[in-house]
């Protein structure tokens, strides 16, 4: 293996072996859990990797060139280790993996054999199976500019850089009525016009959803107050008094950008690029052919 720990190297030379697995899973939200096939508890790098997990792993494959790498991790759903309810809010979605050959008498002695995400995770009779991801995953995404009318950023990313902290653009404040864990009913929502956060998005703060978000598609005033509908469900309870932060939308159009967040300076996209219509037209037939403007 390259870069092997010489330590490790010389113990396996011997053919006698105290060697095991251990994976660390880090979270986006930041929980970082270790699990271990040693029967033993171990601990490095700071994170402490538990025996009494029931997850274990299929052979990795591991291939020259570009590749991905993967593997799956099989384990029981158990409380204090990985819980049906966060894999069903998507807490581990995308959750980084670092998985080491260890020798369980000497720690120091290790080699990290795998690193990538969690991709698709499956549940059956009380037990999970996920499918992790190498490094080389991220190769398979599409990269580039689309030449299109609508802006391509993502509202307040770093080819917006709009300021979404700025006065106006954003209210937090408890939620009222849930229903579903789709539609939120408040009382009134002051200072903001109606659809003002339609295409935004609403994020939990607090309670047993916290770090969830979901992207907004009705923002409604009626006579019993405002309504804020989102696209999808949550995937976790919402309580009542549970902390939300409202966040304005943008349909990403250059009139929203210049009259609403005073960003067209920034804007993303091509509002004049030519349609369909235009571009498969006949040649003109005019005496004057110099290039200029076809519109007159």
């Amino acid at each position: 293996m390259k870069g092997l720990h010489e330590g490790l190297e010389a113990h396996l030379r011997t053919g006698l072996t105290t060697t095991c697995r251990c994976w660390a899973v880090l979270r986006e939200d930041g929980v970082t859990l270790g699990f271990t096939d040693h029967d033993c508890d171990l601990s490095f790098d700071g994170h402490i990797f538990r025996a009494d997990t029931g997850l274990s792993a299929k052979a990795l494959q591991q291939t020259t060139g570009l590749a991905v790498d993967n593997t799956e991790a099989l384990g029981a759903l158990r409380d204090g280790a990985i819980t049906e309810s966060d894999i069903e809010a998507g807490r581990y979605y995308g959750a980084e993996v670092l998985a080491w050959l260890v020798n369980w008498r000497n720690v120091e002695e290790r080699h990290l054999q795998f690193q990538g995400t969690i991709g698709e995770i499956k549940r059956a009779g009380g037990a999970f199976e996920a499918e992790l991801r190498g490094l080389t995953e991220a190769l398979n995404l599409p990269l580039g500019r689309v030449f299109q009318k609508p802006c391509s950023a993502v509202l307040g990313d770093a080819s917006c850089r709009f300021d979404m902290s700025l006065p106006g653009y954003r209210s937090e404040r408890p939620a009222e009525t849930v229903e579903a864990r789709r539609i939120f009913r408040f009382a009134a929502l002051d200072g903001f016009e109606p659809e003002w956060f339609r295409h935004g998005a609403l994020r939990v703060l607090e309670g047993p959803a916290v770090g969830l978000s979901g992207v907004i598609k009705r923002d409604l005033s009626d006579v019993a107050g405002r309504l804020i509908e989102l696209w999808h469900p949550l995937r976790a309870e919402i309580r009542p008094g549970d902390l939300l932060r409202l966040e304005a939308g943008c349909d990403k159009c250059s009139e929203t950008c210049r009259l609403k967040f005073n960003n067209f300076l920034n804007f993303q996209g091509f509002p004049d690029i030519p349609g369909d219509d235009w571009s498969i037209t006949d040649p003109a037939r005019a005496a004057v052919l110099d290039g200029g403007s076809r519109r007159g």
